[in-house]
C-alpha cells in the first residue's frame, strides 16, 4: 500500500484552498493596516456621504475568503465521509470518518439546543451569539471525543500499542505487517515508540475532560461556600478567610502546583489529607443549599438533605479511600471506585490552587450585591442568612461566575498540559497531551508532527473555552 495523501481524491481542490487562504491572510493584514486610514468622504446633495474605501474592500475580501475556506473544509470533511476507500478519503477524510460519532452528537446537541433555546435560560441565549456557538462547538467536540474514545469508537489502534517498523513514521503511513481487522494506516504517523499519534491524541482528550471540569467545579464549591459568608457577615470571619486566601495566592500558581505533585510531597500523604478536607465542601454546599430552600417544608427538607448526606458521604469516602494512600480504610465491597494515584493528586492540586481565586471573586461580587434593595427586602421578610446568600445573592452573581468557570477550565487545561510536559501528575504511560508534547519536542526538527498535533489539540480546546466564555459574557450582560 502507498502512503496516504492529505486530501485523497479531493486534491484538485488544494490549489483553490491555498489561493483562498493566501488572499484571506493578505486581506486580514490589509484590513488591519487600512484601519488607520480614515474613509474618504464626498458631498452629495449638500450632505456628507462615505465613499467606499480600500478598507471596506479588504473587509469584503476577508469575509468572502473566510466563507470560501469554511465551504472547502466542509467539502473535505463531508466528502471524506461519503467517498468509499481510504485512499480516496485521504488523511483528512479518514480522520473525519473516524470522528463520525462526534459529528452526529454535535448535530443532535445543536439541533435540540436551538429548538428549545428559549426555555434553557442563559445556556439557550448562548445560541444567539456566533462567538458563543463556535466556542461551544469546539468544547463539545473534545468532550464527545473524550467520551467516545473510552468506547473505542474513534481510535484506530491501542494508544499504548507499539508496532514494529512504525517508529517516527510520517502521517498516512501504511501499517507494517497489518493483519486482518487492523486499521491499515497510522493516520497522523507514529511516535518515537512506534505508537499511533492519532489514537494517542484522541485518548489524551479524556485525560483533560475527566479532570479539568470536575476539579474546577469542586474549586467553585469551595470558593462559594467560603466566599458568601465572608462577604455577608464580614468582620473577623472575613479577615481570617481572606488572610488564608492571600497566603495561598502569595505563591506563584505554577510553582505551587508543581510542588504539590512532586513525588516527595505525594509520599508524605499530604494530597490524601487535603482531599479529605476539600471534598467535604460539595456536601456542605448542597446540604446548606437544600436546607435553606426547604426550611419551611420539613418533609422535602428531610428527603433532600438526607439523600444528599447518604449519597454524598458514600461518594466522599470512596473518593478519599484509595489504594496505596494513608486513608485506605473503606472495604472493597462498598468502595465504589479507585482513582489512579496520579489523577487524584492532580485533581486535589487543581482544587486547592483554584479555590482561593474563586473565593476572592465570589466575595467581591457578594460584597456588591448584598447592598441591593432586594437583599434588604429579604432580610425584612425574615429570610435566613443562608437563604439570602444562596437564593438571593448567588443567582444574581451567576453571569460572572459562569464566565469565570469557563475561563478557569481553560487555565486548568493549560496547567495540566504544563504538568504533563514536566512528567508530573498522571502516569508516565498516559496519552496526556502535555507528556506527548514533551516527548515530541525532542525530535521537533526532524519529526514536527509528533509535538504539533497534541499542541494544536490543547490550543483548540483552550480557544474554545475562551470563546465560550466570551459568548456567555456577551449574553449575560443583556440580562
Amino acid at each position: 500500500m502507498e502512503q496516504l495523501t492529505w486530501t485523497g481524491s479531493f486534491s484538485v481542490l488544494n490549489p483553490i484552498f491555498l489561493a483562498a487562504l493566501a488572499v484571506f491572510a493578505v486581506s486580514v493584514v490589509a484590513q488591519i493596516m487600512l484601519n488607520f486610514i480614515s474613509p474618504a468622504v464626498e458631498m452629495q446633495d449638500g450632505a456628507l456621504a462615505a465613499k467606499k474605501s480600500p478598507g471596506d474592500l479588504a473587509v469584503s475580501a476577508t469575509r468572502y475568503c473566510f466563507f470560501a475556506l469554511i465551504a472547502l473544509i466542509l467539502v473535505y470533511l463531508v466528502g471524506g465521509i461519503i467517498v468509499p476507500g481510504i485512499e480516496n478519503k485521504g488523511i483528512v477524510g479518514g480522520i473525519s470518518t473516524r470522528f463520525l460519532p462526534v459529528w452526529i452528537a454535535l448535530a443532535v446537541s445543536f439541533a435540540l439546543s436551538i429548538t428549545f433555546k428559549r426555555s434553557l435560560g442563559l445556556y439557550g441565549k448562548l445560541f444567539d451569539s456566533l462567538i458563543g456557538m463556535i466556542g461551544f462547538a469546539i468544547v463539545m467536540f473534545w468532550v464527545f471525543t473524550g467520551v467516545f474514545s473510552t468506547m473505542d469508537l474513534i481510535v484506530t489502534h491501542d494508544p499504548l500499542g507499539q508496532v514494529s517498523g512504525m517508529k517516527n513514521k510520517s502521517p498516512g503511513e501504511p501499517l507494517a505487517g497489518a493483519e486482518v481487522g487492523d486499521y491499515a494506516f497510522y493516520l497522523l504517523g507514529g511516535d518515537n515508540l512506534a505508537r499511533d499519534v492519532f489514537s494517542r491524541m484522541v485518548s489524551g482528550s479524556w485525560v483533560v475532560i475527566q479532570i479539568a471540569p470536575m476539579a474546577t467545579l469542586f474549586a467553585f464549591m469551595v470558593g462559594i461556600t467560603l466566599g458568601l459568608p465572608a462577604a455577608y457577615y464580614g468582620g473577623k470571619l472575613d479577615t481570617f478567610l481572606s488572610f488564608l486566601a492571600n497566603l495561598i495566592l502569595a505563591f506563584p500558581v505554577i510553582l505551587l502546583f508543581y510542588l504539590l505533585v512532586t513525588p516527595e510531597i505525594v509520599a508524605t500523604g499530604l494530597p490524601s489529607y487535603m482531599a479529605a478536607v476539600l471534598f467535604l465542601f460539595p456536601i456542605i454546599f448542597l446540604v446548606v443549599l437544600f436546607n435553606s430552600r426547604f426550611y419551611t417544608q420539613p418533609n422535602k427538607q428531610k428527603i433532600y438533605v438526607g439523600g444528599t448526606l447518604v449519597v454524598g458521604l458514600l461518594l466522599y469516602f470512596s473518593l478519599i479511600s484509595q489504594d496505596r494512600t494513608p486513608l485506605n480504610f473503606l472495604p472493597d465491597a462498598i468502595d465504589l471506585f479507585d482513582i489512579p494515584g496520579g489523577v487524584l493528586v492532580v485533581f486535589v492540586s487543581v482544587v486547592f490552587v483554584n479555590s482561593p481565586t474563586v473565593y476572592r471573586i465570589v466575595r467581591g461580587i457578594a460584597l456588591d450585591i448584598k447592598t441591593r434593595d432586594y437583599v434588604a427586602a429579604g432580610q425584612t421578610r425574615g429570610e435566613g442568612p443562608w437563604y439570602i446568600m444562596l437564593w438571593e445573592i448567588l443567582p444574581n452573581a451567576r453571569g460572572p461566575l459562569i464566565v469565570d468557570f469557563c475561563l478557569r477550565i481553560g487555565y486548568t487545561t493549560i496547567l495540566l498540559g504544563t504538568l504533563g510536559f514536566f512528567g508530573l501528575g498522571v502516569s508516565p504511560e498516559s496519552a496526556d497531551w502535555g507528556m506527548t508534547i514533551n516527548e515530541g519536542r525532542k525530535l521537533l526538527s526532524l519529526y514536527p508532527h509528533l509535538a504539533l498535533q497534541p499542541a494544536l489539540a490543547l490550543m483548540s480546546l483552550v480557544l474554545g473555552l475562551n470563546l465560550l466564555a466570551d459568548g456567555l459574557r456577551e449574553e449575560s450582560l443583556k440580562d
